[in-house]
């Protein structure tokens, strides 16, 4: 026969606490988390512009123009993407409903505006758009993550 001295373990009240700390805690983790996960997705979008933008100088030293598809630029984004990447405001035209293409984002012989858009946090309300042009300028023309 076994007998306890003391009682041993946690009341009900002792467990509601903890449990009760746990939620405040992830109510305070989840947002953030959230957050900092969309703003990883935009690196995706300032990786590839700057890719496109080193693929168009290069382009631009060989034949004294800017490309004006990605076909003859020879970039190709492999693997899923979270942004649609576009040159014209034709090309950008009915892939987002609703966003009108900044002025002047285009391709011409001496100059380039490319850019990317997409939904990166699964809202249907905003998408996040990007631009970089001939002149290096990266610029989050639509920011989706400071926009919910």
């Amino acid at each position: 026969m076994i007998i306890m001295s003391g009682k041993k373990g946690f009341t009900l009240i002792e467990l509601m606490i903890v449990v009760a700390i746990i939620g405040i805690l992830a109510a305070i983790a989840i947002p953030n988390f959230l957050k900092f996960q969309a703003k990883a997705k935009q690196a995706e979008a300032k990786s590839n512009l700057s890719a496109i933008y080193v693929a168009q100088l290069s382009y631009f030293g060989e034949h004294d123009i800017y490309c004006t598809l990605f076909s003859q630029l020879g970039w190709v984004y492999e693997g899923p993407s979270k942004y649609e990447y576009f040159f014209s405001a034709t090309e950008f035209a009915g892939d987002v409903p609703g966003l009108a293409m900044p002025a002047g984002v285009a391709v011409g012989t001496n100059t380039f505006t490319a850019g990317a858009t997409g939904n990166i946090d699964a809202d249907t309300t905003v998408y996040d758009m990007w631009t970089i042009n001939d002149r290096k300028l990266l610029l989050n023309i639509v920011n989706d993550v400071i926009n919910d």
